[in-house]
């Protein structure tokens, strides 16, 4: 009879840990969690007067109600977080442009339930400002004479203009001009002028083998680069 209640109790006394430790695992519930998994482009390249919109994908725990995602500058206090544009399964998308700043940026992401902040993630990514250059061409260039003894000169003459508003000519700027002679695949420098008033520039070098020339202008950090019409010089030799 002793035995049996104390099996009875032992039993009991199992159930009891049984029940508490269950009760102990269902309290054990996992935490709220929220990520900022990918933000693109990074790099943010902004060029000119343009806008390029950078689209941020987060995850988030089931149990989250709702994710808030904001953007800021890093090291500029005078600009306040700009919160972004919520799409579909926590992709989020903001837009930039000229205005605003260049260098690191900080992606803040808030995990929201029952109204209350239970998670934040953050990232950083870059912007980059870019300023469009105008567009230049080299017009009217010409190799002269078009036929021309050995060891004479070859005069170069051409423009260069820049588009603004209709084409003007640049000044100031450095022009180079190539060759390649007859049979050959490669061009190489033969001379350099500067542009004069209204982007006029002239150039000269001697004649050794029939070829082509070509102006090239490689731009600055306002204006592209240009490349003209190539001209065809023939050299002849000297008949005795």
């Amino acid at each position: 009879m002793r035995k049996i209640a104390v099996g009875i109790v032992s039993a009991l006394v199992g159930g009891a840990m049984l029940v508490s430790g269950g009760s102990t695992a269902m309290a054990k519930t996992k935490a709220s969690t929220v990520d900022i998994r990918d933000i693109s482009p990074n790099p943010v390249v902004v060029k000119g007067d343009g806008e390029t919109e950078a689209f941020f994908k987060v995850d988030a725990s089931s149990d989250v109600d709702n994710v808030k995602l904001s953007v800021s500058p890093l090291g500029v206090r005078t600009l306040r977080a700009q919160e972004a544009k919520q799409l579909e399964s926590w992709r989020f998308s903001v837009p930039f442009n000229a205005d605003d700043a260049e260098g690191k940026w900080r992606a803040t992401a808030q995990a929201f339930k029952n109204g209350q902040v239970v998670a934040t993630d953050e990232a950083v990514f870059s912007v980059e400002i870019q300023d469009e250059k105008a567009e230049t061409r080299i017009s009217r260039f010409s190799a002269d004479p078009y036929k021309v003894r050995k060891g004479k000169s070859i005069w170069f003459s051409g423009r260069l203009q820049v588009d603004d508003e209709g084409w003007e000519g640049v000044r100031g700027e450095k022009v180079n001009v190539y060759y390649r002679a007859n049979g050959s695949s490669g061009w190489k420098w033969v001379a350099s002028a500067t542009t004069k008033w209204g982007g006029k520039f002239t150039a000269s070098t001697r004649a050794w083998r029939s070829g082509t020339f070509k102006a090239v202008y490689d731009g600055n950090d306002e204006l592209q680069g240009a490349e003209s019409r190539t001209d065809y010089v023939r050299v002849v030799s000297w008949r005795r």
